[in-house]
Order: C-alpha cells, then sequence, then structure tokens
C-alpha cells in the first residue's frame, strides 16, 4: 500500500459536478458516475476547505444540440472558441438534472462556483469558460484561502475535471487527481490526459492515499 499523503489547512478539495445528469440515469449520464461518490464523501472529511462545481446552464445553451436544428447530441460545430461538441439538453438551471446527487455529503461544502451560465459559450472548467472570456472567481477565492495545493474528483475525468485541472496548473497551483473519485465519459481518452498531465507535474492517487493515515 501507498504511504498516506497529511492534509494540511492549506490544501483544498475541489469535486466538481456530482450531479444528477451526470450520474447513471441523467441526461449526459457518465458510465458508473455514482461510484466517485463514497469515496468522495470519505475524503471529504479529511479537509477543511472544500468547494464544488455546478454545471449550471440557462435553457436552450450554445452546447445544446436541441438549440441547433437538424444537429444530433455529440456532433461538433465551429463557434468563436473553437470546437463545440453539441451535449444532450443537461444540468438546466433549477432543473432535478442539475441539483447534486442527495447521496453526496454536502455539509462539509463552504462554496459553490457555478459555470456554464453564459447561454452563448461553454465552460468545462471551473475556472473559466471556454474561451477564457469570463472568470468564475475561483483562482481569487482560493488564492484568499491561502491554497497551496488542489485536490480533485468527480465528474466527467475526460472533461470537465481535466479542463479544471489544467486552469488550475495555469494559476498555478500545485494539483493532485484522486484517480478512483472520478469518472470518465471514454476511458482511452482519460489514459492519454492522464499521461499527458503527468508530465506536467499532476500527481495520481487513489483515495485510500488519504484516508489511512
Amino acid at each position: 500500500m501507498s504511504k498516506s499523503l497529511e492534509i494540511s489547512d492549506r490544501d483544498v478539495l475541489i469535486v466538481v459536478d456530482v450531479q444528477y445528469d451526470f450520474c447513471p440515469g441523467g441526461q449526459l449520464a457518465v458510465p458508473r458516475g455514482d461510484e466517485v461518490i463514497a469515496p468522495i464523501n470519505d475524503i471529504a472529511r479529511h479537509f477543511r476547505h472544500v468547494i464544488i462545481t455546478q454545471d449550471w446552464h440557462p435553457p436552450g445553451h450554445l452546447s445544446f444540440a436541441s438549440s441547433h436544428p437538424g444537429r444530433k447530441p455529440h456532433e461538433t460545430i465551429d463557434v468563436f472558441y473553437g470546437r463545440q461538441i453539441l451535449w444532450p439538453d443537461h444540468c438546466m438551471q433549477g432543473s432535478c438534472g442539475a441539483e447534486f446527487h442527495k447521496v453526496l455529503h454536502t455539509n462539509a461544502i463552504e462554496a459553490i462556483f457555478r459555470k456554464g451560465t453564459d447561454p452563448e459559450i461553454d465552460s468545462y472548467s471551473g475556472f473559466y469558460d471556454n474561451g477564457h472570456k469570463r472568470s468564475t472567481g475561483l483562482a481569487g477565492y482560493l488564492r484568499e484561502k491561502g491554497a497551496k495545493e488542489l485536490y480533485f474528483c468527480g465528474l466527467a475525468a475526460d472533461f470537465c475535471v481535466n479542463f479544471t485541472v489544467k486552469d488550475a496548473l495555469k494559476e498555478g497551483f500545485q494539483c493532485t487527481w484522486i484517480e478512483d473519485a472520478t469518472r470518465a465519459l471514454d476511458q482511452e481518452d482519460f489514459k492519454k490526459i492522464k499521461e499527458d498531465l503527468t508530465k506536467e507535474g499532476v500527481r495520481f492517487i487513489q483515495s485510500e492515499n488519504l484516508t489511512n493515515f
């Protein structure tokens, strides 16, 4: 078994998008997405600071296939910030699908950062929209807290977790990815993401490394 890691008061757990629409039965379900909840609940009790992101789209969002007549989910279009995958309508503001999963323990969460609120641009990252035009304020919040290392978990590994980690690196934070507390839409894509991020200094661990000390 790997050596356990001690969490300091300057370490922050960032939980990404553990919402009904990304869990089995949801509009954009990640395979076995609900399996991340138990390890996240266990991990969270070790952190003084727990942050969560929430996909929060208005109706008719640019990223919805339904907003583009004749288009189907998972097709792509060109938009002003590059290629955009078209998704099923998901995580619409105020909908049941946008709610955090009821099994997720939310008492320890000190702040929620919503993303995807601009109807004209998608936002995978918890820090910025996909065009890096608008900040959520997360980076400033973390600096105000004196955050040093960020620990990441949630859904989906190959999209929103991935883009959030990449932006965290650009913002100068040390990043640790809790691998068994994430699930991917495409596991093969995740393998390449893991390889690339490891080269950039991201540490990949299992939740047991945090819970056995």
